[in-house]
């Protein structure tokens, strides 16, 4: 029996946005019949209908010609062992979201919460059974990235923890981590370089298009290859400690986003969809941008395959 033939659970997802389609997508192309709850089917049928040519060709499932099924309500599947929450940063959002899928699921589904600032001990809190509760962060387009991001602590069942982690290796094409606390790392990296660039526009040193170019040319450019710190060993830790000594005194310590982004928030200012963020948009560039992401995630998705993160291929072809 070869993987295509294998047996693949049953998932649930619950969320209403591009993050949890794209997450739909991902685990159907991974074999998993998937049911979606979701406040908008119409634009989840949409989100993908525009990826229906990704979608790899299975026989028709217990969830129709897809094995996709999307509801509108909690009338879950019986079978489902497995049910992964895309929703909002918000506490009471995400406990009353878990608490009906206590009422409804099986008492030993396991329950996959994404979070990037709440602690899973708040998210845990209440519940009927804390230790099938764990935290799992995705990134859009998910079937084309390597992303996965688990926090699970110390009432974390850490047999369920291996299984859903297993589950990210062996068939959702992902690299994942185990953050063992409460909150993960993705976001705090991501949030002190939002700061810092966010300090740097506020201060007059540089444009929002400086910082652009600055991270895409030189970050964006050895990221995928080998990370910070990995990156740091190949061009010498000595150089960088030099300068962080002299830097770090200088950086950014503002607590809260700067007046000019909250002014944008006010002013609906929200991004490609609403015509304008920190650039912007003709009508129809938020498709042409969709497109030319989806293009370009497949090709990074290629590349970074040819260069796992461990090297375990040959050390190099030369």
């Amino acid at each position: 029996m070869n993987d295509a033939e294998e047996y693949r659970e049953p998932i649930l997802v619950l969320g209403s946005n591009k993050l949890a389609y794209s997450l739909v997508i991902s685990l159907r192309n991974a074999g998993h019949p998937v049911m979606l709850s979701t406040r908008k089917a119409r634009d989840a049928w949409k989100y993908i209908g525009f990826h229906k040519g990704d979608l790899r060709q299975w026989e028709a499932g217990q969830f129709g010609n897809f094995n996709v099924k999307v509801i509108e309500n909690f009338s879950f599947h019986p079978t489902i062992r497995l049910a992964i929450v895309i929703a909002e940063e918000n506490l009471t959002v995400k406990k009353n979201i878990i608490k009906i899928l206590e009422s409804r699921l099986s008492p030993d589904t396991l329950i996959a919460v994404n979070s990037e600032a709440i602690p899973l001990e708040l998210l845990q809190k209440d519940a009927a059974a804390a230790k099938r509760i764990l935290v799992a962060n995705w990134v859009e387009p998910v079937d084309t990235t390597f992303f996965l991001e688990i926090i699970a602590n110390r009432d974390t069942d850490e047999a369920l923890v291996k299984h859903f982690e297993g589950l990210g290796r062996k068939y959702w094409g992902k690299d994942p981590y185990v953050i063992g606390g409460e909150t993960g790392i993705r976001m705090k990296l991501m949030a002190a370089l939002i700061r810092e660039a966010f300090y740097l526009v506020k201060n007059g040193y540089a444009t929002i298009a400086d910082v652009d170019r600055a991270c895409r040319n030189d970050a964006g450019y050895y990221l995928p290859f080998a990370g910070n710190l990995r990156y740091m060993d190949l061009m010498g830790t000595n150089a960088y400690g030099m300068v962080m000594k002299d830097l770090n005194p200088e950086l950014a310590t503002d607590k809260l986003p700067p007046d000019f982004f909250f002014s944008m928030m006010q002013r609906g200012e929200t991004g490609m969809t609403g015509g304008k963020g920190f650039y912007s948009y003709q009508a129809g560039e938020s498709e042409n941008w969709e497109i030319l992401l989806k293009k370009f995630s497949d090709q990074v998705h290629e590349l970074i395959g040819e260069y796992p993160f461990n090297y375990k291929k040959e050390t190099a072809d030369i």
